[in-house]
C-alpha cells in the first residue's frame, strides 16, 4: 500500500481483497471486510456507510498486520479471535479448532432426539461433550435446553482454558461441567448420560498431508488426525459410550466421509441401526446411534 494517497475504507477494501485473492484466499471480500471492521472495532456492516471516511493511523497500522498474517496463511478466525458458530460468537485460538458449518448439523441433530429424549424423561438430560474443543456444542445445547446438564472434555488443557472463558461469557458455568481427560476415561465410575455428543479427530494421517495449508500450518493436529486409519478414536469411543450412556440414549458423532464405506465395519453390536446425516454437500457427515433399552 502507498503511503502517499488517501486510503479510505472503499480503497482499501478493494485493493486488499484483490491483494487477498492472489494470495490463494478462497472468499477476498469477505476476508478484507471482516480484517479492517475488527481493526477499526466495528460491525462489519458499518463498513458500507463509511466507504470515503479514512480510517485513523493506528487502524491502518493493525489492519495491515492482519492482512500480512492472513496472506500468509493465517485463518481470519485465529486473527480476531472469535468465531460464529449457531448464531452464538465464540472466542477460538490456535489451540483449538474453527468452528465449521458441517458441525451445525450435529447440534440440530442432537436438539432433535433431546426434544424426545425430554418428552419421555423430563428436561433434567445429561449430556456429555466429548472433545469439546472451544465448547461450541456443549454452549450451544445448554443455550438451547435450559434444564440440561453438560459435561465438556478435553484431553488438552489449553483447549478447556478456551471451553472456559467461553463458557463464563455466557454464565453457564452452573450447567456447564469441564473435566481434562481422554474421551470417557476421566469420569468417574457411576456418570451416566442420555447423550454423548462428540466431534472427534477422524482425520488418517494421508489425509491429512493433502489439507489446506492453514489447517495444517495453524489448527491444532491432536484435534484433527485420529491414526493412521482415521477411525481410531471414532472406535474407542464407541465402547466408552456403549458404557456410559443408559437404556435409549444417544450417541451423536462427526465424522469423515472417507469412513462412510466402511461405517457397518467400524460400529459393534451395542446399537442400534445407525443413522447417517448428510452436510449440505451431501456427503455423509453426521451418525446418530441409540443404546437398546434392556
Amino acid at each position: 500500500m502507498s503511503t502517499t494517497e488517501t486510503w479510505t475504507i472503499g480503497r482499501l477494501l478493494t485493493w486488499t481483497t484483490d491483494y487477498l485473492k492472489k494470495s490463494g484466499s478462497a472468499s477476498p471480500r469477505l476476508d478484507a471486510e471482516i480484517l479492517l471492521a475488527h481493526a477499526r472495532d466495528c460491525p462489519r456492516i458499518e463498513l458500507y456507510t463509511a466507504f470515503d471516511e479514512e480510517p485513523s493511523e493506528s487502524t491502518r497500522m493493525a489492519f495491515r498486520e492482519m492482512v500480512r498474517r492472513r496472506a500468509e496463511g493465517t485463518p481470519v478466525a485465529y486473527l480476531v479471535g472469535h468465531k460464529e458458530f449457531y448464531s452464538t460468537a465464540f472466542e477460538v485460538n490456535p489451540d483449538v479448532l474453527i468452528p465449521r458449518p458441517e458441525t451445525e448439523h450435529l447440534v440440530v441433530e442432537a436438539l432433535d432426539r433431546a426434544k424426545e429424549l425430554g418428552e419421555e424423561r423430563g428436561a433434567n438430560l445429561r449430556i456429555a461433550d466429548v472433545g469439546t474443543g472451544s465448547g461450541i456444542i456443549a454452549v450451544t445445547m445448554a443455550k438451547q435446553l435450559d434444564q440440561a446438564l453438560l459435561t465438556a472434555i478435553d484431553v488438552s488443557e489449553a483447549a478447556l482454558d478456551v471451553a472456559t472463558r467461553n463458557v463464563a461469557k455466557y454464565q453457564l458455568g452452573e450447567r456447564i461441567e469441564l473435566l481434562c481427560g481422554d474421551l470417557l476415561s476421566c469420569l468417574p465410575g457411576e456418570a451416566q448420560f442420555d447423550m454423548v455428543l462428540s466431534n472427534p479427530p477422524y482425520v488418517s494421517a494421508a489425509e491429512y498431508e493433502l489439507l489446506p495449508r492453514s489447517v495444517k500450518d495453524f489448527e491444532p493436529r491432536q484435534a484433527l488426525v485420529a491414526g493412521p486409519d482415521g477411525s481410531e478414536v471414532i472406535c474407542r469411543l464407541l465402547e466408552q459410550a456403549a458404557q456410559r450412556l443408559v437404556p435409549g440414549g444417544y450417541l451423536i458423532f462427526e465424522f469423515s466421509p472417507m469412513l462412510a464405506d466402511r461405517l457397518d465395519s467400524i460400529l459393534t453390536t451395542e446399537w442400534t441401526e445407525p443413522v447417517v446425516t448428510k452436510d449440505l454437500a451431501g456427503h455423509a457427515r453426521i451418525v446418530t446411534l441409540s443404546k437398546p433399552n434392556g
